[in-house]
């Protein structure tokens, strides 16, 4: 990587047009230079890859690259002797906001001890996430490390542990958005040929979340240039977030007339 230009670090967040802000009722990808470019990717055809007989390693490595960008959650756990853990997961989003409550994959690797965040997890029934900022985003990724179990990734990082509110397990102090959890459940996937567990879903219920003010806008709500939070691509990458577009969301009552006239009994099932 030494032949990489230097990074450019994140200084605001800045809102841009949409790709095709003059897009209207049943237009086609076609109608502009950039969707009629797009489309003649379809000349090449398909790949298509039966997931229950290719090699799972490629179809890892294929989802990774293309589900994308995938948020990260920093995952602060303690085991029920006292042992503190810290790992990233971007297999992770949000599920719903009432009860607000967050999910988290944890891989069961065939033949190796189970990941200490999810037998944690377990066995404590709570948890932390943090949010990664690009300036500390090493720290974060050398908690990866396949480190003997005497190693506390803490040291590692050269982060910091603050004490939550609720839960043992401690926060990040550095993470500008973090969220104290309590276990929901915990589901094992089971293979659906071998019945072997690859996975457990971790469901957290989100009883407190710690967000530092200078990362709020004037509504209240995280300000992603400000936060600066960094997601997963493919491979060992990450990305940054620094440009965005908004796009409506349309409503029947108010646009439904001009829809129908518009594309007339295509708009039928």
């Amino acid at each position: 990587m030494s032949d990489h230009p230097a990074y450019t670090h994140t200084v605001s967040f800045k809102e841009t047009k949409s790709p095709n802000p003059d897009w209207t009722y049943g237009q086609g990808v076609d109608t502009t230079e950039e969707g009629r470019k797009w489309l003649e990717g379809l000349q090449g055809g398909f790949k298509t890859i039966d997931t229950s007989v290719e090699d799972p390693r490629k179809v890892y490595g294929l989802m990774l690259s293309g589900i994308i960008p995938r948020p990260v959650a920093f995952v602060s756990s303690v085991s029920e002797d006292g042992v503190e853990n810290l790992s990233p997961y971007s297999f992770f989003n949000m599920v719903t906001p009432e009860p607000a409550m967050i999910s988290i994959s944890v891989a069961v690797k065939e033949g190796a001890v189970p990941k200490d965040t999810a037998r944690n997890i377990k066995a404590t029934k709570n948890f932390t996430v943090n949010i990664i900022s690009e300036p500390w985003v090493e720290q974060a990724n050398m908690t990866c490390i396949d480190a003997p179990p005497d190693i506390g990734e803490w040291a590692l990082s050269g982060l910091t542990k603050e004490k939550s509110t609720l839960v043992k397990a401690p926060r990040v102090l550095e993470s500008a958005f973090s969220m104290e959890c309590e276990l929901y459940q915990a589901i094992d996937i089971l293979h659906p040929v071998t019945g072997k567990t690859n996975n457990t879903l971790i469901l957290g219920l989100v009883k407190y979340i710690h967000v530092r003010n200078d990362v709020l806008n004037g509504r209240g709500v995280a300000d992603p240039g400000r936060l600066k939070p960094v997601a997963r691509i493919g491979g060992i990458s990450y990305a940054k977030i620094s440009e965005g577009y908004q796009l409506g969301r349309e409503l029947w009552e108010q646009t439904g007339e001009d829809i129908q006239k518009a594309v007339g009994d295509k708009s039928k099932i």
